[in-house]
């Protein structure tokens, strides 16, 4: 029986995320201090008390999440993951979950992510889109044959649920294609931009960098990393990864499927809201979620 630990991405995000956690207990509060000394401006109070339109700014919605679901894991005594995994943005809190980053590293990071993603957005225009009841194989033929056009599968969600990226054109022509295919809906995203797909090079190559100027250490757990949904464990095939997920597909049903055959019975969803607990039921009746 095997304890996993999972962390939300961007879009859990939620006006007074954290709150609590900040006013009940000291090393939270220290921690949120921190933080905020750390990105140079009171990411808290804008946690604490700004509108859903104040957490959608990119330098403000992904440390965000972040802090929320790695401040919320670390004043928690004596949690010991077997193994972790973060959607997206959510690899770098599990990162720290597990001790391969600390948190001060994790943060600087995400902060640099999220910047390096919103430079990339401003440079050509893209999108993304939700594909729900329509296999994996045909949503990946129809996205090949966008001729002239970028589009790729982004979000492997859950079974039935995938998430495509590209160009404005080649998205509102694949969701026609993906209707006629059968799809029960293909539903253009209110995003900034193409994550999870060749528009995000520019912000790979900046976020190698940084990867690769921070010390990565051995982790106390396995990480199950979105490009690679396998047990890793070793900090420089962790840091490749992680430098190629800007660019590559979040695959998370082929994660959650690894760590349930490599044992993992029980499954903590650990941030703001529970999308992923959603996403693993989907994946798999008979695991125990938190």
């Amino acid at each position: 029986m095997k304890h996993a630990y999972i962390f939300p991405g961007q879009g859990s995000q939620f006006s007074g995320m954290g709150k609590e956690l900040y006013e009940t207990n000291e090393q939270a509060k220290a921690l949120f201090e921190q933080a905020n000394s750390i990105l140079g401006f009171r990411i808290s109070d804008i946690m604490f008390t700004g509108s859903a339109e104040d957490l959608k700014q990119t330098n403000v919605t992904q440390p965000a999440v972040f802090l929320h679901s790695v401040i919320l894991f670390l004043v928690q005594d004596g949690l010991k993951p077997d193994m972790v995994a973060g959607h997206s943005l959510g690899e770098f809190s599990a990162l720290v979950a597990n001790n391969t980053l600390t948190f001060e590293d994790g943060l600087k990071l995400v902060s640099l992510r999220a910047n390096a993603m919103q430079k990339a957005c401003a440079l050509t225009p893209s999108t993304m889109a939700a594909v729900l009841n329509l296999n994996d194989a045909t949503v990946e033929k129809i996205c090949s044959e966008m001729e002239g056009e970028i589009v790729v599968a982004a979000n492997y969600n859950c079974p039935g649920q995938l998430v495509i990226s590209g160009s404005v054109k080649g998205i509102e022509l694949a969701c026609e294609r993906m209707k006629e295919a059968g799809a029960k809906r293909a539903l253009v995203l209110p995003v900034g931009g193409a994550f999870h797909s060749p528009f995000m090079e520019p912000a790979r190559q900046e976020l190698q960098e940084a990867i690769e100027a921070t010390l990565f250490s051995v982790p106390t757990c396995p990480v199950y990393q979105n490009v690679n949904p396998q047990a890793v464990s070793s900090p420089e095939e962790i840091k490749k990864n992680l430098i190629a997920q800007l660019t590559a597909p979040v695959r998370w049903t082929q994660s959650v499927e690894a760590m349930i055959k490599d044992g993992a019975t029980i499954f903590t969803e650990v941030g703001p809201g529970n999308v992923l607990q959603g996403l693993v039921k989907k994946i798999n009746k008979e695991v125990s979620i938190e």
